[in-house]
C-alpha cells in the first residue's frame, strides 16, 4: 500500500470495516482535547479521569497545539525581517534536532542562524562538545537517520544536509510549489529524508510565511500511524493508507456525533489529516495499556514515558495565515475575565 496520498478517496467495491478500537480514536481526541483546554486555561488539575491519560505522555490531539510545534510557529513569525532562505534555515535547523535546549544552545552561542552566514563548522563543533558532555542534541520523537557515512558524526552529516538545501535553492523551489504534496516530493529527494519525515518537514515549513497549502491536501502515514490503522480496522478495504486518514477526517463530525462526544476542534479549525495520523499512533500506544489483547504490527505492549506536569502551557498562537488567534484571545477574555 503506498504511504502517501494527495488524493480525496472515491467510492469503492471493499469499504474499511472498523475494529471495536475505532470508537476509542474518536473518544481519545475528544477526551485528549477537552485537557489541553484545561490545561491551558490554567485550570487545576486533574485534567482527566482517565488512568492511562493521566498517567501517561501523549501528544495533543492537534499537532501544532504541541510543545515543539509552538516553540517553532513562535520562531518562524518572531522575526519578520528574516529572508526566506533564513527563514527556511531556522525551521529546518530547529526541526532537524527538534529540541528546545538544542536550538537555544546554538542560538545562545551562535547567534540566530541567518543564511549565508551560518558558521555550520562552529555549530558541528558545538554540538559534539554537548555530546561529548553527555548532554542529548536529539529529540526521541522520532528516529534520524545517519544518513549511512561510516566514521562521520550524525549532527555534521544533518548539517551539511541543511548547507546544501540553502546553497542549492531548495527554499526558493519549496516556495514556488504547487501544493503540500509537491513541497513534500522536494524534501524526499534529499538524502536521509525519508516519507516520513520530509512529511513532517513540509508540514512545519507550511506553518511559515513561505507558503500556504492547506493541510487536507496530502498526508503520508508513519510507522504508528500504520499500527493504529490495524488497530482501528478489521479491514482495511481497498484503500490506500493515506486514503483512510483522509476518510476518518472527512467523517469526523458524524463519527463524534455518533458516540456522543462534543468536539468543538481548534477554536473551530477541524482535524486536519496530519492531526489525524498522530491520533492514529497516540492511539496505538494507548490501547496498549487499555486493550493490551489487541496486537498491532509493533508488537510493542508499553509505554514508555511517563506524563509529567510543567505548569500552565503559554497561550497558544497559531499561524496567522489560519484566523484563530483573534479567536484566541476572544476565548481568554470570555473564560478569563479580569
Amino acid at each position: 500500500m503506498n504511504e502517501g496520498s494527495g488524493v480525496t478517496p472515491v467510492a469503492r467495491r471493499s469499504q474499511p470495516r472498523p475494529s471495536k478500537l475505532y470508537r476509542v480514536l474518536w473518544r481519545f481526541a475528544a477526551e485528549r482535547q477537552r485537557i489541553y483546554l484545561r490545561r491551558v486555561a490554567g485550570d487545576v488539575g486533574p485534567w482527566t479521569d482517565d488512568p492511562v491519560l493521566s498517567a501517561y505522555r501523549f501528544t495533543n490531539a492537534f499537532r501544532a497545539a504541541d510543545r515543539v510545534s509552538q516553540y517553532l510557529i513562535r520562531l518562524a513569525y518572531a522575526d519578520p525581517f528574516a529572508s526566506d532562505q533564513t527563514l527556511f534555515l531556522r525551521v529546518l535547523l530547529f526541526k532537524t534536532f527538534n529540541r528546545i535546549d538544542t536550538w537555544e544552545y546554538i542560538v545562545r552561542n551562535l547567534g540566530p542562524p541567518v543564511a549565508f552566514r551560518f558558521n555550520y563548522t562552529a555549530c558541528d563543533e558545538l554540538l559534539a562538545a554537548r555530546l561529548g558532555e553527555g548532554t542529548p542534541i536529539y529529540s526521541a520523537a522520532y528516529i534520524m537517520p545517519s544518513g549511512g557515512r561510516r566514521g562521520v558524526p550524525k549532527h555534521r552529516v544533518h548539517l551539511h544536509l541543511i548547507r546544501d538545501m540553502v546553497a542549492y535553492g531548495l527554499p526558493q523551489r519549496v516556495m514556488q510549489a504547487r501544493s503540500l504534496e509537491d513541497v513534500y516530493t522536494l524534501l524526499r529527494g534529499w538524502r536521509t529524508l525519508g516519507p516520513f519525515l520530509a512529511f513532517q518537514y513540509a508540514i512545519d515549513l507550511n506553518y511559515t510565511a513561505l507558503m500556504s497549502h492547506a493541510e487536507r491536501d496530502f498526508v503520508v502515514a508513519g510507522p504508528g500511524a500504520r499500527d493504529g490503522l490495524t488497530k482501528c480496522f478489521d479491514w482495511l478495504g481497498d484503500y490506500t493508507l493515506a486514503e483512510h486518514i483522509v476518510w476518518m477526517t472527512e467523517r469526523q463530525e458524524e463519527e463524534f456525533e455518533r458516540y456522543g462526544l462534543r468536539f468543538d476542534g481548534l477554536w473551530g479549525r477541524p482535524l486536519q489529516p496530519i492531526d489525524v495520523q498522530n491520533l492514529l499512533c497516540e492511539v496505538s500506544k494507548y490501547t496498549r495499556v487499555t486493550h493490551p489483547e489487541v496486537q498491532g504490527q509493533s508488537g510493542r505492549t508499553r509505554i514508555k514515558q511517563r506524563f509529567k506536569a510543567a505548569g500552565v502551557p503559554p497561550r497558544p498562537f497559531f499561524p496567522p495565515k489560519w484566523g484563530l488567534n483573534r479567536r484566541i484571545d476572544e476565548w481568554f477574555a470570555a473564560a478569563c475575565p479580569l
